[in-house]
C-alpha cells in the first residue's frame, strides 16, 4: 500500500472529518477524498462511513488503522536509521524513567548525550513503572528503567542493579528488623498494581504477615513527607533516603529474615530497531546505574 495514502487515511480517521484531515494536511477536501476512495479501492471494501459529525472508521477501518500506524511508525524509524548513519546523528531517543530514578540519573543522562549526539534529541519521560512498560509496548519509548517488570517477550530486559529495601521511620528504629516486626508497623506505601509494594507483598503474604497499610500513596516525596510528620513508617529501597530533605533525623532499618532486594531493570522493546543514539543512552543508563546504585550481583 502507498505510505502516503495511509499517512492521509490516518489524518482523516483522527481528525474526524475530511474537511479537518484536509486542513491538518494542507490541501483540498476534494483531492484528499479521491486518495481515501482509492485506498478502499485497493482495500476491497469500505473503511470510513459518514456521520452527522463528519467520519469514523468502519470495523475494517479499525484495523487498517492499527496497521498503517504501525507502518508509518516503522517508515520514520527507517529515515531515522538512515540520519543516524551520517556523521552526527540526527532523530530523537524517548526515555522512561520512574520519578525516584529521575531524579538521580536524568541530569547526568541528558549531559552526557548531549556531549556525544549534539544533533540529536533525548526526551526524558517519567512515570511509575507500570506505565513506562506500557508505554514501551506500545511503542512511545525507545527504552526505560522499571522496577521489578514481569518477564515479557515483548522486551530484552537487563537488570542493572539490586538495592536492599529499608524501614524509614519518625522514632529511632533498631539496626536490623525482622520482616515480621515490619508488617506489624503502620505503613504508608504506593497503592497496588505498584512494583515496590508488589515486591513486599510476596515476601509477606506467603508468610501470614499482612501489611498493616494506613495510608496509600504513589509519590514517594509525599510518603516521605508523611514520615518526618510523625504518621507512620515506610518501606522503600536503600536509595529513596538521598530524598530526605526534613530537619528532622532518619530513622531507618534494614530488614533481615528475610532481606528483600528490588531489581532495577534496563527494559527495551525488541520490536523497536535501535539507533545509534539509543544504544548509547542505553550504555549511559548502564553506567550511572552501576555509579549511584552499585552493582546487580552485589549481595
Amino acid at each position: 500500500m502507498d505510505l502516503t495514502r495511509l499517512n492521509y487515511f490516518v489524518a482523516v480517521v483522527e481528525a474526524g472529518s475530511f474537511s479537518r484531515g484536509a486542513a491538518s494536511l494542507h490541501m483540498s477536501q476534494p483531492a484528499l477524498s479521491r486518495q481515501i476512495l482509492l485506498l478502499e479501492e485497493e482495500a476491497g471494501q469500505p473503511l470510513l462511513v459518514r456521520t452527522g459529525r463528519g467520519v469514523e472508521a468502519t470495523e475494517s477501518g479499525l484495523a487498517l488503522l492499527a496497521h498503517a500506524r504501525a507502518i508509518l511508525e516503522m517508515a520514520d524509524r527507517a529515515r531515522a536509521d538512515m540520519q543516524e548513519r551520517r556523521a552526527s546523528p540526527h532523530g530523537r531517543v524517548v526515555v522512561g524513567l520512574p520519578p525516584r530514578v529521575a531524579h538521580v540519573l536524568a541530569a547526568d543522562l541528558v549531559e552526557r548525550f548531549r556531549a556525544k549526539f549534539p544533533d540529536a534529541v533525548i526526551s526524558v519521560v517519567e512515570g511509575l513503572s507500570i506505565r513506562l512498560r506500557e508505554w514501551l509496548v506500545a511503542g512511545k519509548l525507545d527504552l526505560a528503567i522499571l522496577f521489578d517488570p514481569p518477564p515479557s517477550p515483548q522486551m530484552q530486559e537487563e537488570t542493572l542493579a539490586r538495592e536492599p529495601l529499608i524501614v524509614i521511620g519518625p522514632e529511632p528504629l533498631p539496626r536490623r528488623m525482622k520482616l515480621a516486626d515490619v508488617a506489624a508497623l503502620p505503613l504508608v506505601m504506593p497503592s497496588g498494581p505498584n512494583a515496590l509494594r508488589q515486591l513486599l507483598e510476596r515476601e509477606t503474604k506467603p508468610r501470614g504477615m499482612p501489611l498493616s497499610i494506613v495510608a496509600e500513596v504513589d509519590s514517594v516525596q509525599t510518603v516521605l513527607s508523611l514520615v518526618a510528620r510523625g504518621v507512620s513508617y515506610t518501606v522503600l529501597p536503600q536509595s529513596a533516603v538521598r530524598l530526605w530533605t526534613y530537619d528532622k533525623p532518619l530513622h531507618r532499618a534494614a530488614i533481615h529474615a528475610p532481606a528483600i532486594r528490588n531489581r532495577i531493570v534496563l527494559a527495551i522493546p525488541k520490536a523497536r530497531p535501535a539507533t545509534r543514539p539509543s544504544r548509547w543512552a542505553a550504555q549511559v543508563l548502564r553506567e550511572l546505574a552501576l555509579e549511584h546504585y552499585g552493582s546487580a550481583k552485589a549481595e
